[in-house]
């Protein structure tokens, strides 16, 4: 069976994840503890493990009082480990992991910051990207390079249409606001941004085809001619897509 994902609101505009099996429960960042542990009391599960994205406090504040509680154990990227949290487990990219009885594959995702890792439970089809891929946008640079952040993009979007992409903040009203204003003719978008707006619900987690369709920073290739960059490279489109939403 398909493993439960529970999705829940932190801090101000945070997202931290629940996976729920028959193996138990494992949480995907920890920006707080109250909420997160308010939901495990709730639905009467234990925590066996913390998986950490990267070392930003609002996505690992929390989990120095949800290891108090629950007594998880704490895995995160061993490049990233001098500031995480203490870690039980250093995880690579490309190397195996298990969790809750099914393989996850490590992915690196650099460019928001250097060593962060996204996590991809091909399985369940559920992928937990935080601040790399997020809905209709992608993180701000804030170590990393264009390139390296392009090629972490390119990474995620190799993945199954149908993933469904679990990232790590609801910024839809100025992520959507800068989509249309560099893609106003795509119907998708609109019909995306219309629907969250009507249903009041937020734009993640979403399915990778929908983001293929309706995220700028994935759709360098249509929007490179209204850019004038038609000979630009990828990374160059993408680049320039970043900066001109750091200035929006």
């Amino acid at each position: 069976m398909p493993l439960e994902l529970v999705t829940l609101r932190c801090l101000k505009d945070n997202y931290a994840y629940l996976l729920h099996g028959d193996e138990g429960t494992v949480l995907i960042d920890a920006p707080e503890a109250a909420p997160i542990l308010q939901e495990l009391a709730a639905r009467d599960w234990g925590l066996s493990a913390i998986l950490l994205t990267h070392h930003h406090s609002d996505h690992v504040d929390g989990v120095a009082e949800i290891v108090k509680q629950t007594g998880a154990m704490v895995i995160g990227a061993a490049a990233d480990a001098h500031r995480l949290p203490p870690l039980d487990l250093r995880i690579t990219p490309g190397e195996p992991l298990e969790a809750l009885g099914e393989p996850v594959k490590i992915l690196d995702v650099s460019g928001h910051t250097v060593g962060h890792v996204a996590f991809h439970f091909p399985q369940s089809g559920f992928a937990f990207t935080a601040d790399s891929l997020m809905a209709l946008g992608c993180g701000r640079l804030f170590e990393g390079t264009p390139q390296m952040m392009w090629d972490s993009l390119a990474r995620l979007n190799a993945l199954p249409a149908d993933t469904l992409i679990c990232s790590g903040h609801d910024y839809c009203a100025g992520n959507g606001a800068f989509a249309l204003s560099v893609d106003p003719d795509n119907q998708a978008l609109r019909d995306r941004l219309d629907t969250v707006q009507r249903a009041r619900m937020p734009c993640a987690p979403a399915p990778l085809s929908l983001e293929r369709e309706t995220n700028p920073f994935l759709r360098v290739a249509a929007l490179r001619t209204g850019l004038g960059m038609e000979d630009a490279s990828d990374a160059k489109v993408f680049a320039k897509l970043r900066a001109m939403k750091d200035a929006f």
